[in-house]
């Protein structure tokens, strides 16, 4: 071939590859990127929010209404026609409808088994019992207890790429614990697909960033102090981010006092009651906030020391955890791939 020949089969294909580039460049360039703000209330009154940059600042807003739609279609335990309120209604297995029933199941084996069974999505029914779902008696006797207790147990469930079926008809899934973290997934994976590399989505404090903003400063998210009132909002510390998810659960807002004691919304999988640590909010860092989320909850049935024995074995995950001392004193555990990224907030009156 000359060299005549060559450039003109070339020239085409060097214009298509230069002009990729660019697009390209322009891409990864927030500060030549208009930012699109968006704000909505899913999964019943929990609010959702959304902060992303593209060059014709297309608004996504409708699609991301949908798709939280066609989620809560899938997971929802408040809509009797959901998969997974058919899934629980039934006797046996229940075939997939959707694409967003078998990934939470995934994850959540993960952690039930990294957790040693502290995360376990088949504790609702105790939940419910103890009065934190739509039951409200609150406070059950130990025969309602063990009764219930016979329904509990991730490993009771089984699953493949087609099916999901249980051991005992009474057996229920509640993905509560990680169903605003893996909401934010969906959403961020949704607008990644769409060319869209700098992102920040967040639900009910749940949140997940990608890239940075445009001044090239990375994603700024706050830590709450989980030792004011119930109704008290008050920043502990902030967090920088960058490709990475954060979720957070703590028992500082839902729980309620009978006799004289407190109960909290969290259970124990292993003993059907109440937790009871010293550990009151525990923040975990993830790469997807499905995950961070399950692991948060784990945190507070296991406490400040096996949640550390997790973060050990799990290289992947970082923590910020919040714990009472033996003195009373509020006390912190940082985890050090990611204490550099913290700092402590000073509030002013």
């Amino acid at each position: 071939m000359d060299l005549r020949n060559f450039l003109k089969r070339f020239y085409p294909l060097a214009l298509i590859l230069a002009m990729f580039i660019v697009w390209k460049m322009r891409q990864n360039d927030p500060a030549k990127l208009q930012m699109v703000e968006l704000s909505g209330t899913t999964m019943g009154t929990i609010g959702y929010s959304v902060k992303y940059f593209n060059e014709d600042g297309k608004n996504y807003g409708q699609e991301i209404d949908s798709l939280l739609k066609v989620w809560n279609l899938s997971l929802s335990t408040f809509i009797p026609e959901s998969e997974i309120s058919r899934f629980n209604s039934g006797s046996g297995c229940f075939k997939f409808e959707s694409k967003y029933f078998l990934p939470v199941l995934k994850t959540s084996k993960i952690v039930f088994e990294q957790s040693n069974g502290a995360f376990d999505p088949t504790v609702g029914p105790l939940v419910n019992a103890w009065g934190f779902g739509p039951d409200k008696s609150m406070a059950p006797d130990s025969i309602r207890v063990d009764s219930l207790m016979r329904l509990v147990g991730y490993d009771k469930i089984t699953f493949d790429d087609n099916q999901v079926c249980k051991d005992l008809p009474g057996i229920k899934l509640d993905f509560s614990a990680v169903a605003k973290g893996y909401a934010v997934d969906v959403l961020a994976d949704y607008l990644m697909a769409k060319g869209i590399d700098n992102l920040l989505v967040e639900i009910g404090g749940e949140l997940v960033c990608k890239g940075h903003k445009n001044d090239g400063k990375l994603w700024r998210t706050a830590i709450e102090d989980p030792t004011v009132g119930p109704y008290e909002r008050k920043v502990l510390a902030v967090v920088d981010l960058q490709d990475r998810a954060v979720a957070t659960s703590g028992n500082y807002r839902n729980y309620y006092v009978r006799d004289g004691v407190k109960y909290v919304h969290t259970i124990n999988p292993s003993t059907g009651y109440p937790i009871s640590q010293k550990l009151l909010s525990a923040s975990v860092f993830a790469d997807d906030c499905m995950t961070a989320d399950a692991f948060a909850t784990s945190f507070m049935v296991l406490g400040v020391d096996k949640a550390k024995e997790v973060l050990e074995k799990n290289k992947s995950l970082d923590a910020y955890l919040i714990y009472s001392g033996e003195d009373g004193e509020i006390n912190t555990f940082i985890s050090k791939n990611i204490a550099a990224q913290i700092e402590k907030y000073e509030n002013k009156d």
